[in-house]
């Protein structure tokens, strides 16, 4: 037999029989998960990663991004591993730009994304997708099968007929309302997007035309309704 050469990725040196360990290595010997020894948990060294990433105004918005409920500027401070001061001057920016909402409460102020701004970043999100008219026929026809099972035209309809519902049938109405939901921004999407196709665009200088041009999309035929 010819010995094979050793692979690239060999150690150059071996460890001798005095160094190698009395018992066999387990996995449970193991820890995939270990860190530095600064630190003294997995959360603690991603914490110190995101930190030395990100800016504090970046960690600030990405917290306030992820909040469905108001918070206190020490709680949102305490999360973006910043200064309680440092929250505060930066929530309070955001709230003057329509970004973040505040409200005045007895134990002090509380903030959180501004509802609208949070749904315009949503449809500005969607209409940039690919697959955008794809996702609107997808929930289309998930409507539509609700609505067939059911032989109502809404989940409201539903709810105040007279059929007794079970769980399985109430969840269903919960996701009805949900892809009812999905849909109108999906559709307010489309209707961003194609708005922006239309507006009229400052053609190049040399290209031998003047003034503006306006631009179609072939989606206008998509059925919305």
């Amino acid at each position: 037999m010819t010995d094979e050469p050793p692979s690239p990725d060999a150690p150059d040196e071996f460890p001798t029989e005095e160094e190698l360990p009395d018992d066999p290595v387990t996995a449970a010997d193991v820890d995939p998960f270990g860190v530095d020894d600064d630190f003294e948990s997995v959360d603690d060294f991603a914490a110190a990663e995101w930190k030395d990433e990100t800016t504090a105004d970046e960690r600030i918005r990405a917290v306030i991004d992820g909040t469905t409920t108001p918070k206190s500027a020490g709680d949102i401070a305490e999360t973006a591993l910043v200064s309680e001061t440092k929250a505060r001057t930066t929530l309070n920016k955001l709230a003057e730009e329509g970004i973040v909402s505040s409200q005045q409460t007895g134990s002090g102020k509380l903030y959180g994304r501004d509802p609208e701004w949070h749904l315009l970043k949503q449809i500005g999100r969607l209409a940039g997708s690919d697959t955008l008219v794809d996702q609107i026929q997808r929930v289309k026809g998930e409507l539509a099968a609700y609505e067939a099972e059911y032989d109502a035209s809404d989940p409201e309809e539903l709810l105040v007929s007279d059929r007794d519902l079970d769980q399985d049938e109430l969840d269903d109405v919960s996701h009805w309302r949900t892809a009812e939901r999905e849909l109108s921004h999906l559709r307010a999407a489309y209707r961003f997007r194609e708005a922006k196709e239309r507006a009229p665009t400052v053609t190049e200088p040399g290209d031998g035309r003047t003034g503006t041009q306006t631009t179609t999309s072939a989606g206008d035929q998509l059925p919305l309704e």
